[in-house]
């Protein structure tokens, strides 16, 4: 919906400089074209861009003032239940001269402070400034689907959606070597940290508070392991599941301007397209990306299945210039080396979907909540691991492409790295080998996760590793998802994440989640009726892409892969052993194994390259 941003001088004499308030808000101007506001008082400025899509009257604009005039708020996101606040509100007195959420939000705030959070259904990242007991609120949404960065410099707080609003207030951008550690052995920052030196994550379900003396507590006002014990009893789940997720959909239907849905073809966004149908939503525009290599195309499910609903279909491949093109652009948005390797696409198709969409449907988050990823079958029988571990050595087996990242997972010896090393593509082994880097990053965060996860599920590795990636995994994906639409100037709605859901999903046994060849048994379960078994036994493939080509074959490439080989990267010491030329080499030779290995250092050259330059003050401290 919105870019927001802040600064609070911890010395309240101190007042705040509005040009730089201005900038890191105008830096944020492709999350929010619509509209622009400033509020300054003394020594708490705020920054708001608009992207309306409830009440878009200039009744909308922000920040937002509540009525007494004690508090000031920004806030991005949505609030998809407010209207049921409406009776209570009136009820106390409240009366609403907006159609819109942020009145309903800050109005709730208002009665209720912070302990309105766990009524809300939806998205949201949002800061309040109360005049009267000098304290900045700043909270985010259960999950983490909106995002919100802050840092401590120069006696001030500072907080924006993304991180480069931060480095244009002017402050430092440094990479930690423990987030550089995590990016090579877990593919992203989990927790809190990120890739960069001063510059932190409010976890999701989380709110902080900091006077302007400089005093601060966060709490977590949401805890998913606590929700999941509390949770009764679900006695039918197909009619629960079907019943929850047709009311998540329609929830996330509320908006004043045109929705789409970003359907790939696979079944979670055709899940998406089917609960839209069944609930007789008409004028529905579906958008896709497709590809030339029928290994990673999914685009005649997404057609057949806009068809059979009857709804509009656009689809799209991007390939040499228009793909590079992409990638620098979404490197951008995203503020750090791309690591789904579908950033450029989902951007792309963003963007084609612009013309006739503010809001797109997205299937993310069933994945991580029903088992679908293959990598989780291995943890059902994790002594079969130790075995394949011990016959590795057997070249027949080894060579075989399907088992060969097998054989490297199940190097990983203790049961706590076969959770954390999970999601990523090569493992310490492979990284000990190929990169002649030994030590492992300290993971604290996943290795909290973990814990929770293990006393929450003991002794049933599969149900450890979906609590682990819904905490970090997925929250990768959350941004992804919305630094690329936010970058098209487009709000990315997930009804996979309702609270409802995500909780009683947790809450069931396993056979409704990993019976089957699949996984994701009580989705297809209550949508069988609904899709069309080409869609329900259809191979999962995902968003992917055949990146070795594409560096090693298309002409736009070509010279980058020459520029990569001699990339400032490798003077970093963390990478000086690394003999890239003949990694390259490998890969241009054909061997297909070198890709994981290649795409994160890639990645991170380009982000180097046009990404950190961006910044006047950056390239010097690294």
């Amino acid at each position: 919906m919105c870019g927001i941003n802040g600064i609070l001088n911890l010395h309240s004499q101190k007042k705040v400089d509005e040009r730089i308030v201005t900038k890191m808000r105008d830096a944020l101007e492709h999350r929010g074209p619509d509209d622009k506001g400033i509020f300054l008082e003394n020594n708490i400025g705020f920054g708001h861009r608009r992207l309306a899509i409830l009440d878009v009257s200039a009744a909308g604009h922000q920040p937002f003032l509540s009525e007494n005039g004690r508090f000031a708020m920004v806030f991005n996101g949505e609030i998809y239940n407010y209207k049921d606040f409406y009776t209570e509100l009136n009820a106390k007195g409240f009366t609403q001269k907006t159609h819109s959420d942020t009145e309903v939000l800050m109005q709730m705030f208002q009665l209720y402070g912070v302990e309105m959070l766990n009524r809300l259904n939806g998205m949201f990242a949002f800061a309040i400034w109360d005049k009267l007991e000098k304290k900045l609120i700043v909270a985010r949404d259960r999950m983490g689907v909106k995002p919100l960065y802050y840092s401590f410099y120069k006696e001030a707080f500072y907080f924006a959606s993304e991180q480069k609003a931060l480095f244009t207030a002017g402050i430092p951008l440094k990479i930690a070597q423990n987030g550089l550690e995590e990016y090579v052995f877990n593919r992203f920052v989990a927790g809190e940290l990120t890739l960069y030196e001063n510059v932190k994550k409010l976890l999701p379900g989380h709110f902080l508070t900091i006077s302007e003396n400089g005093k601060i507590t966060t709490k977590k006002w949401w805890d998913l392991k606590l929700e999941i014990q509390k949770q009764e009893i679900i006695k039918k789940p197909v009619d629960w599941f079907r019943h929850t997720f047709d009311d998540s959909i329609k929830l996330r239907m509320v908006s004043d301007v045109p929705v789409g849905v970003l359907l790939s073809g696979g079944l979670d966004s055709s899940s998406v397209l089917a609960s839209l149908k069944h609930q007789n939503f008409k004028d529905i525009s579906t958008f896709n990306i497709g590809f030339k290599e029928e290994l990673h195309n999914e685009a005649h499910l997404a057609k057949l299945m806009a068809e059979m609903c009857n709804y509009d279909f656009e689809t799209m491949q991007l390939e040499d210039s228009c793909l590079y093109d992409k990638l620098l652009l979404s490197t951008y948005f995203q503020d750090e080396p791309i690591m789904h390797l579908s950033e450029p696409h989902l951007l792309a198709v963003s963007q084609m979907a612009k013309p006739k969409v503010k809001v797109l449907i997205s299937g993310e988050g069933a994945d991580e909540l029903m088992g679908g990823y293959v990598r989780y079958k291995p943890l059902q029988f994790p002594s079969l691991l130790h075995s394949i571990s011990t016959i590795s050595n057997i070249d027949l087996f080894s060579k075989k492409p399907r088992f060969e990242k097998l054989i490297r997972y199940s190097q990983v010896k203790s049961e706590e790295g076969l959770v954390i090393y999970n999601g990523s593509n090569i493992y310490p082994d492979d990284i000990l080998k190929t990169y002649g880097i030994r030590v492992e990053p300290k993971n604290t965060y996943r290795k909290v996760i973990f814990e929770d996860a293990k006393s929450l599920y003991p002794n049933n590795l599969r149900r450890q590793a979906l609590y682990f990636d819904q905490h970090t995994y997925l929250c990768s994906l959350l941004d992804r998802n919305d630094r690329c639409t936010m970058g098209a100037s487009i709000e990315c709605r997930e009804p996979f994440l309702d609270p409802r859901l995500v909780v009683g999903l947790g809450s069931l046994e396993d056979k409704w989640l990993f019976s089957g060849k699949k996984g994701k048994f009580l989705q297809k379960k209550a949508m069988q009726t609904r899709l069309p078994k080409e869609i329900i036994k259809f191979r999962k493939i995902g968003l992917s892409a055949p990146w070795g080509d594409y560096i090693t074959k298309s002409p736009a490439f070509r010279d980058e892969l020459a520029c990569f080989s001699k990339s400032d990267l490798f003077q970093m010491p963390y990478f000086e052993n690394i003999a890239i030329d003949k990694l390259i080499q490998n890969l241009q030779k054909g061997e297909t194994k070198m890709t994981p290995y290649i795409m994160p250092l890639f990645m991170m050259h380009i982000w180097m390259k046009n990404y950190v330059g961006k910044f006047s003050q950056i390239s010097k401290s690294i």
